[in-house]
């Protein structure tokens, strides 16, 4: 049985997404540039950054929501809230080692990301928001730092 193939790699990335990625590959591989969904495959590189940006902001969030958390509710704190820590900490971490420059994002992004983990504690605690800080009470090193949990004087 034979396969048909659409006519262009344009309409094969909207009928069949793999197979639109290994045609691209084989013309990267081969030279074939002239042939290559050059639109599409701009896109696909663009939303690869735009994933790895999202997955830090995410896993900034969670760190900074739970180090809240650790320090503001500390009658409650879990081992579970410290995996969390500790995980989000690890998978920020490896960004940094996959993509360095995630790492100039990271920082132009800290302070938005505190303010996210603000509605974040409040959500999951119960506590108003006004009973966290409006300025963030880690600096970014500390928050990246290997064993790091606030106290409550901190």
């Amino acid at each position: 049985m034979t396969t048909l193939l659409p006519n262009t790699t344009a309409s094969l990335y909207e009928q069949d997404y793999l197979l639109w990625i290994e045609a691209t590959l084989n013309q990267l591989r081969e030279g074939k540039l002239t042939e290559l969904d050059i639109t599409n495959l701009i896109e696909e590189i663009e939303d690869m950054g735009n994933s790895q940006k999202s997955a830090l902001l995410s896993n900034l969030r969670i760190l900074l929501m739970h180090l809240l958390k650790w320090k503001y509710q500390p009658d409650k704190r879990s081992n579970s809230w410290k995996y969390t820590i500790v995980e989000h900490r690890k998978r920020i971490l490896k960004s940094f080692k996959i993509s360095p420059s995630l790492k100039r994002y990271f920082d132009e992004v800290f302070n938005e990301c505190y303010q996210d983990a603000i509605e974040l504690a409040s959500a999951e605690t119960g506590l108003p928001e006004k009973h966290f800080p409006q300025q963030c009470p880690f600096n970014p090193e500390n928050t990246l730092e290997h064993g790091y949990l606030p106290d409550e004087n901190c």
